[in-house]
C-alpha cells in the first residue's frame, strides 16, 4: 500500500522553495495582528533575485487566494486556514494557535508553488517578492477576471438553481457525486477526530493529577510504599504515552482532515463555476434554436463560449486527477502515522501493565 500511488506528473527538480516562519505580534491602537516571515529561494529566470524575504499578515494571504480564484476560476485553489482554527480548542493568539496557523500558511504557499499553473501566477510572484508598501499599492488595483465575470455568472446562476445543467459531461456528474459523498465522510471524520482529541486531552489532564496522589500516599502507608511507587511510575509512563499520542493526532491527523474539509468546499464551488459557464453556453444555443436574436451575433458568442467551456473542462479535469492523487497520498500517510502512534502508545502502556502485575 505504501508505494501504491505514484506521482508521474511531479517535476524531478524543484526551482522554488518557500518557508513561512518567525511569527511576530503587532499591537496598534486599532488592532492586534500577527505577521509571518516568508522566505523564498528560487532559480527561475523571471525573478530578479535568487532569494527574497518579506513579512505578510493573514489578510495578505486572503488577498492572494482571492486573486488566484479570480484568475483561475475552474482550478482547485488550495485552502487557507479559517480566521479561527479549531475554534474552541485553542485561544486566538496563543502559541498553539499561531504555530498551527503558521504551518497551514506554509502548506498553502507550497501547494501553490507545486501547482503546474498557479506557480506562475503574477500575483503569486508579487506576494513573494514585493515589500509591504509595494504589495499594498498593488492590492488597490481594480478587480480581476473573476470579478468582471461575476455579473454574467450570477445572471446565469439563477437559471442553474433548481435544476441540473442539461449538457454536463458524465465525468463532471461523477465528480459531483463523488464530492457529495466525500464531503459527508470527511466532515464526519473531522468532527469525530476533534472530539477524540478533546477527550484524550481531558484524560491526560486527569492522569497528571492522578499519579502524584500515589506518591504522596506513600508517606502514610509504609507497607505499601513499593506498590504505590510502582503504580505512580506506571501512571506517569501512561501519561507520557498519552501526551505523545495527542501530539501525533494534532500534528498528523487533525490538520489533514480539516484541510480536506475546506478542500471539499472549494471543489464544490469550482464545479458550480464550471456548470455556470456550461449553462451560459446552453442558454445561447437555446436562443439560437428559438431564433430569439440575431443568428450571426449568437453564433459568434456560442463559439467563444464553447472555447471557454472546453478550457474550463480541461483545466478542471487535469486539476481533479492531480488533486485526487494528492488527497489519497495525504490520507494514507495521515492514517499510517496514526496507526504507528497507536502501536507505540499501546506498547508503552502494556509495559506499564506488565509492571503493575508484579506488585
Amino acid at each position: 500500500m505504501i508505494n501504491q500511488y505514484k506521482f508521474e506528473d511531479e517535476p524531478e527538480l524543484r526551482d522554488l522553495f518557500i518557508t513561512v516562519d518567525d511569527p511576530e505580534s503587532h499591537i496598534t491602537a486599532i488592532e492586534t495582528f500577527i505577521t509571518y516571515r516568508v522566505v523564498t529561494k528560487t532559480s527561475r529566470g523571471e525573478f530578479d533575485s535568487s532569494e527574497y524575504e518579506v513579512r505578510r499578515r493573514y489578510q495578505d494571504f486572503l488577498w492572494l487566494k482571492s486573486r488566484l480564484e479570480e484568475a483561475h476560476p475552474t482550478l482547485i485553489i488550495p485552502p487557507l486556514p479559517e480566521k479561527f482554527i479549531m475554534k474552541g480548542m485553542v485561544e486566538r493568539f496563543s502559541d498553539e494557535f499561531i504555530e498551527t496557523r503558521r504551518k497551514a500558511l506554509h502548506k498553502f504557499l507550497n501547494r501553490i508553488a507545486e501547482h503546474p499553473t498557479l506557480t506562475f501566477n503574477e500575483d503569486f510572484k508579487i506576494f513573494l517578492t514585493a515589500q509591504t508598501w509595494e504589495l499594498s499599492s498593488h492590492k488597490k488595483q481594480g478587480p480581476g477576471l473573476f470579478s468582471r465575470m461575476g455579473q454574467t455568472v450570477r445572471a446565469v446562476a439563477s437559471s442553474v438553481r433548481g435544476g441540473g445543467v442539461k449538457n454536463r459531461p458524465d465525468m463532471f456528474t461523477d465528480i459531483n457525486d463523488y464530492m457529495e459523498t466525500f464531503n459527508q465522510k470527511i466532515n464526519l471524520l473531522d468532527k469525530i477526530s476533534q472530539r477524540i482529541y478533546k477527550e484524550e486531552r481531558g484524560y491526560y489532564c486527569e492522569m497528571k493529577e492522578y499519579g502524584p496522589i500515589h506518591t504522596l500516599w506513600c508517606a502514610s502507608e509504609e507497607d505499601l510504599v513499593d506498590s504505590l511507587k510502582g503504580v505512580a511510575s506506571c501512571i506517569d509512563k501512561c501519561c507520557k504515552a498519552t501526551e505523545n499520542r495527542m501530539a501525533g493526532l494534532s500534528e498528523n491527523l487533525l490538520p489533514v482532515l480539516h484541510e480536506y474539509v475546506l478542500y471539499s468546499e472549494i471543489l464544490t464551488g469550482v464545479l458550480k463555476r464550471r456548470d455556470q459557464i456550461q449553462a451560459e453556453l446552453d442558454s445561447k444555443v437555446d436562443a439560437l434554436s428559438n431564433k430569439k436574436a440575431e443568428k450571426d451575433l449568437l453564433t459568434e458568442e456560442i463559439g467563444n463560449l464553447e472555447d471557454k467551456v472546453e478550457c474550463a473542462n480541461n483545466a478542471l479535469k487535469a486539476d481533479w486527477d492531480r488533486w485526487k492523487q494528492n488527497m489519497q497520498h495525504d490520507m494514507k500517510t495521515a492514517f499510517l502515522n496514526v496507526a504507528e502512534n497507536n502501536i507505540h502508545y499501546y506498547e508503552q502502556c502494556d509495559v506499564c501493565g506488565s509492571g503493575k502485575r508484579r506488585f
